[in-house]
């Protein structure tokens, strides 16, 4: 081979390589997530808050305009509009007069997907508004939990204290309502590692003395427990942890991962933390783990996930905790079927009328050579709760036509099953 070709060779070898690798820098999972003792949680990798590469710089007055516009489509919550203006050079850190940037309105106005593309997009987590307030800050203020959780994970500091005394703690107790969103804050930001005994500068009251006053009885009742807590090792509270998450207690659980627990620790079946929360029904629970990063696309040894569980549950407030968390749709069990299909067969009517309007397959079809059409009718006894799921399926776009591995088709089943209201259903789908 002449020099010059094995020279191109080299070269081409080695560019394949070095993106390979970064490919696999950014692919989820690729290493153990752990919280460290300094109880700032992390599970799947957090996206680096550099700029990504867009158009040539604009000029002054153009840049000025994207950066307006930019604050007008934050405030909409327009995402569609946001992503457009960032890739044409608008900054996801420029203020306006009232000291205000896209970023900042993401953690006020608790929306999550817009602060996740600014912080893509070079987000300044340091960033400060008009009270020399974070939007950690600004979050707990509002009652943003899951905006909180996101925060810590990116790693902002927890006990800033802004132009009024206070820290992201006190604006959650001393602007909050007591409600579950705040508890929900309270939460994360102990098991984000805020401080729990530093006062309110101006007039040096606790946390707790703030929440008693306040009669914030459940976020005094967690503060005295959080208070009085011990320092268990990693190993011991990796055990608290998966305990807290099977019985349901969201204290012990924040106060496991601000020990330093892992959030994907296992159980002896492989079950995670979140797995085990979402297969008791534990919302409290399932929301602090969403809310700090918790995988819910995480197997066990049954090939169960924190998703693909809600489909045999059945329950809907728990799909609504996971959502927010990205889980993969198409993941599959170990009968290769989505949750829908599960949740069809058990006749979760609610369950299936919600998870239709996501962007799952509605005629996947497992291993069995099943959709959830035909497990309805299949696995089902033609009951109003199973007429009211095949209605759903159908008009949800599923196929009646498609048939089983012997050619039976749902209608086929359902004549054969004697279910005479389905059968109906199906013929004039």
């Amino acid at each position: 081979m002449r020099p010059f070709n094995l020279l191109v060779v080299l070269t081409a070898v080695a560019l394949v390589t070095a993106a390979c690798s970064s490919e696999e820098a950014l692919t989820p999972g690729a290493a153990t997530p752990t919280v460290s003792s300094s109880a700032t949680p992390s599970t799947r990798p957090t996206p680096q808050r550099t700029a990504v590469p867009t158009a040539p710089k604009p000029n002054a007055k153009k840049q000025a305009a994207l950066d307006e516009q930019l604050i007008a489509a934050a405030w909409k919550n327009d995402l569609r509009r946001a992503r457009t203006l960032i890739d044409q050079g608008a900054d996801v850190n420029a203020k306006d007069n009232t000291v205000q940037s896209a970023y900042l309105i993401s953690t006020s106005e608790g929306y999550l997907e817009l602060l996740n593309l600014t912080l893509r997009h070079g987000a300044d987590i340091d960033s400060k508004d008009s009270f020399n307030g974070t939007g950690l800050i600004r979050a707990a203020d509002r009652g943003h939990a899951d905006i909180a959780g996101r925060l810590i994970q990116a790693n902002i500091k927890i006990n800033h204290i802004n132009n009024l005394g206070w820290t992201a703690l006190h604006e959650a107790i001393i602007l909050g309502n007591g409600s579950r969103r705040y508890v929900d804050t309270v939460l994360v930001l102990i098991a984000g590692g805020a401080d729990l005994r530093l006062p309110s500068q101006r007039d040096q009251i606790s946390p707790l003395d703030h929440a008693t006053a306040k009669r914030h009885n459940e976020i005094a009742k967690m503060l005295e427990i959080a208070l009085d807590a011990d320092k268990p090792s990693k190993q011991v509270a990796n055990r608290r942890l998966l305990a807290a998450a099977r019985r349901g207690d969201a204290t012990a659980a924040a106060l496991a991962v601000r020990a330093g627990a892992n959030l994907e620790t296992r159980d002896p079946r492989g079950r995670t933390p979140l797995l085990l929360a979402v297969t008791e029904d534990r919302l409290a629970v399932a929301r602090l783990l969403v809310d700090l990063g918790a995988n819910p696309d995480a197997f066990d040894d049954q090939h169960d996930t924190p998703w693909l569980v809600t489909g045999v549950t059945g329950s809907v407030d728990m799909l609504e905790v996971l959502l927010p968390a990205g889980p993969d749709l198409k993941i599959r069990n170990r009968f290769g079927g989505t949750s829908l299909i599960p949740a069809s067969e058990r006749g979760h009517v609610a369950y299936v009328r919600r998870v239709v309007r996501t962007d799952i397959e509605i005629n996947h079809v497992n291993n069995l050579g099943w959709t959830a059409l035909l497990e309805a009718v299949i696995l089902g006894d033609g009951s109003r709760r199973y007429q009211q799921i095949v209605s759903t399926l159908l008009d949800a776009g599923a196929d009646p036509k498609i048939a089983d591995r012997q050619g039976v088709t749902a209608l086929q089943h359902a004549e054969q099953r004697g279910q005479r209201a389905v059968a109906r259903i199906l013929r004039d789908a």
